[in-house]
């Protein structure tokens, strides 16, 4: 049994989203999901999907998405995007989840999981497109305190797993190009996290990618960097693309 990350699904089967506008990288990239994510993952392993997975706007229209991510291996852990205009509260997700039958999701928002021997943390987090304005503080203030509240629930998990690592998964970078979230990298720095995925960058120049920050290895696993196949996380640190 194994652990999995990928973000950005873009599912639009209610939604009138095809993503092949964004490039032919995009086309029938739900068919190469599911066939590569079957080929993969197994029944017994976690995928953790961090953030954008449907465009869905309100909660209900996200049920047609979930139902084709509940159809894949692997039990699944679903973290908010900003594209995520459906996502409600834990009440509500677990409603709908229920009420489509959608057992093997699970969501990440103000809490923590173990899995696989790891612990999952993570929140959605928060990045501009260039500085941080008086505008962002609020937002960013929140997204810390929804991943230190994260990791706390995952610091009481690790009292009875003393070995297993507490990994971050965040939608946003914490850090890309010139530009750094510095009120989450202080919460990743303050707690000792090691590693963080994110996703949200797509076609990601190279030059500006940022591979560690605040103590921590950054990995970007959007869907389509990740050629639409779930990245498997390595126990010794070391992160493969089955």
């Amino acid at each position: 049994m194994a652990l999995y990350t990928i973000a950005d699904l873009h599912l639009s089967y209610t939604s009138n989203k095809p993503m092949d506008i964004f490039g032919p990288k995009w086309e029938n990239h739900a068919e190469r999901l599911r066939a590569n994510w079957q080929s993969v993952v197994s029944p017994g392993d976690t995928v953790v999907i961090a953030g954008d997975v449907s465009w869905g706007m309100r909660i209900g229209d996200a049920s047609a998405d979930l139902q084709f991510i509940e159809s894949l291996n692997g039990k699944k852990i679903i973290a908010k995007g900003n594209h995520d205009f459906w996502w409600g509260t834990m009440k509500k997700l677990y409603e709908l989840r229920d009420s489509i039958g959608a057992q093997s999701i699970d969501f990440l928002f103000n809490n923590a999981y173990y899995e696989q021997g790891f612990i999952i943390c993570g929140t959605r987090g928060w990045f501009p497109e260039s500085a941080y304005g008086p505008e962002d503080e609020k937002i960013v203030n929140r997204e810390a305190e929804r991943l230190r509240a994260s990791i706390l629930a995952g610091l009481k998990i690790k009292e009875e797993h003393p070995e297993a690592e507490l990994l971050a998964f965040l939608h946003y970078p914490p850090a890309y190009g010139g530009v750094k979230c510095g009120r989450i990298c202080e919460v990743l720095r303050e707690y000792g996290i090691k590693r963080v995925f994110y996703g949200h960058i797509h076609n990601a120049q190279r030059s500006m990618l940022v591979h560690q920050t605040a103590g921590a290895k950054l990995v970007l696993t959007a869907a389509d960097k990740l050629d639409f196949t779930p990245m498997r996380i390595e126990r010794e640190g070391i992160c493969t693309i089955s």
